[in-house]
């Protein structure tokens, strides 16, 4: 299984479970954790969500040749499985814990915005290299990064593409708590206990009141990269992306106006 999923004292955990490709996500399991936070929804045996991945590696991000396999046309891009799941944890009315470790690229570092409580061990290396790839920011990256840690650095991050440490990711408000390593999976799995120990219905106001002033302006931006993605897929310089990835070679930009 390349998405582990199970629940127990009333926490859902969702597991990235493919070390070998450095969990890099197919289609499949998009769909997988889709299903899984679609069903939590009104799942009474859950109070809250723990998404995680292994001590080495959260995730690599999209696996690209399962991701341009699957790559839709303009404009259909909300039937993608990664739509699917972006769309139940950013509406996901129960409270999501993330645990981090290792790299989270691209939307590794996406997903995070979307949840409540974000901890990283100190191995931690976050990066958004989408401007890399000839695309643009996704699923409201580029609104709630600036609101997270303000223009310049949101910036930085989404046009540069570099990757980030953990203290940095704490600094400019990205995640919560930076922890060793070994120490990280028990923590987060202990603070999601104290959300399962709490009353659901005031969660899950609180968090609704916490979401509502950015609730319209998150869908208008996600919308709007939406269409833009789609239609930068099949860009020349996307196609030299993905090429010079495929080919394990610097791609050259510098021919494209």
């Amino acid at each position: 299984m390349e998405i582990l999923s199970s629940i127990e004292n009333g926490i859902l955990t969702l597991e990235f479970n493919r070390p070998e490709r450095k969990n890099a996500i197919t289609a499949a399991m998009y769909q997988a954790m889709a299903d899984a936070l679609t069903a939590a929804e009104t799942d009474t045996a859950v109070r809250a969500i723990l998404l995680t991945g292994k001590s080495d590696i959260f995730t690599a991000g999209n696996d690209l040749e399962d991701f341009m396999k699957n790559a839709p046309s303009s404009g259909a891009i909300e039937d993608r499985s990664v739509y699917k799941f972006m769309m139940a944890l950013s509406g996901s009315t129960k409270p999501v814990v993330a645990a981090v470790a290792g790299n989270a690229v691209g939307i590794g570092t996406t997903l995070l915005m979307h949840c409540d409580l974000v901890y990283a061990a100190d191995n931690a290396k976050f990066s958004m290299p989408f401007v890399q790839l000839g695309l643009c920011p996704e699923f409201a990256s580029s609104l709630l990064l600036t609101q997270i840690a303000g223009y310049p650095r949101a910036a930085e991050k989404l046009m540069l593409g570099e990757a980030f440490g953990a203290q940095e990711a704490l600094d400019m408000g990205l995640i919560s708590k930076v922890l060793p390593v070994d120490d990280l999976r028990a923590f987060a799995e202990a603070q999601a206990a104290k959300l399962v120990a709490l009353p659901a219905s005031s969660i899950r106001v609180t968090k609704e009141l916490m979401k509502a002033a950015r609730k319209a302006p998150t869908s208008d931006a996600i919308a709007a990269e939406n269409t833009h993605f789609g239609n930068m897929l099949s860009s020349p310089e996307a196609k030299e992306a993905f090429m010079a990835f495929f080919q394990k070679r610097k791609p050259d930009f510098t021919q494209f106006a």
